[in-house]
């Protein structure tokens, strides 16, 4: 029912098999799409140069959004490739374990501050570099968590940045859209990836969520994955500046 033929998008983000970012790769693949995908250093290389080939990705490319000029290659070897972009997926988060596992009126200056960068202004750097390339128009999405809105245990100084990336979303809304940019935000429910295993007692917060929800059940990853390859394709075009929840109805209920 998606369809992306004919659409061009970057994923960033996919850590291994399990990263919410390889399944929308997945979803977006499937709908017709090409994509360019990106790793982090040669230590993840190993785990998703595979997956890139698997993907059928038309550019696979170094990215790391903490070295200067990085963010700026990967939209280059875009430009040259395609001369143009539909879509881009933000799905990259960072805070050290001090500062995700302790109180926030303990987080340290450069901790928050490295966090904010990788996991908030990384994406306005990407909504930057994609403008021009977006000529026709185009979707960014990036990825939150319900920590952005409510106290969440042991989610710390994250649930300040994603509260912070969700603000940043929509002003990015306001201010794309005159020129057909969408700018959407993905809430997830818990799921269980690599950065998701950095949460103390992140079991408990499945089983909660699972509990809770109206559904009695998990978001899968699929269901991310389609949800998000629908706000690349048409079938969005008139979307944008949302927060969408794929969680069972979870973040409804007390």
């Amino acid at each position: 029912m998606i369809n992306l033929k004919g659409k061009k998008g970057l994923i960033t983000g996919i850590a291994n098999s399990d990263s919410i970012a390889y399944y929308v790769a997945k979803a977006a693949v499937e709908a017709g799409a090409e994509i360019a995908v990106t790793y982090q250093n040669e230590k993840t290389r190993k785990f998703t140069e595979p997956l890139a080939k698997e993907l059928g990705a038309s550019l696979y490319l170094p990215c790391d959004v903490t070295t200067e000029g990085s963010l700026e290659s990967v939209f280059d070897a875009m430009k040259e490739k395609w001369g143009g972009l539909d879509f881009a997926l933000h799905s990259m988060a960072f805070a050290t374990q001090g500062d995700l596992h302790g109180r926030v009126v303990d987080s340290s200056r450069d901790g928050l501050s490295m966090a904010l960068d990788v996991s908030c202004h990384s994406f306005i750097r990407m909504a930057k570099l994609s403008e021009p390339l977006m000529a026709a128009g185009g979707s960014l999405v990036t990825m939150s968590y319900l920590g952005a809105d409510r106290v969440v245990l042991n989610y710390g100084v994250m649930g300040l940045v994603k509260a912070a990336l969700e603000s940043a979303t929509r002003y990015m809304a306001s201010e794309l859209g005159e020129k057909g940019i969408r700018v959407n935000c993905v809430s997830p429910g818990p799921v269980s990836t690599r950065a998701a295993s950095g949460i103390a007692h992140f079991d408990d917060l499945m089983k909660e969520a699972k509990s809770k929800s109206p559904m009695h059940a998990l978001a899968s990853k699929e269901d991310i994955g389609d949800l998000t390859a629908l706000l690349f394709s048409d079938a969005g075009r008139s979307m944008t500046g949302s927060l969408i929840y794929v969680d069972a109805g979870y973040h409804i209920m007390a």
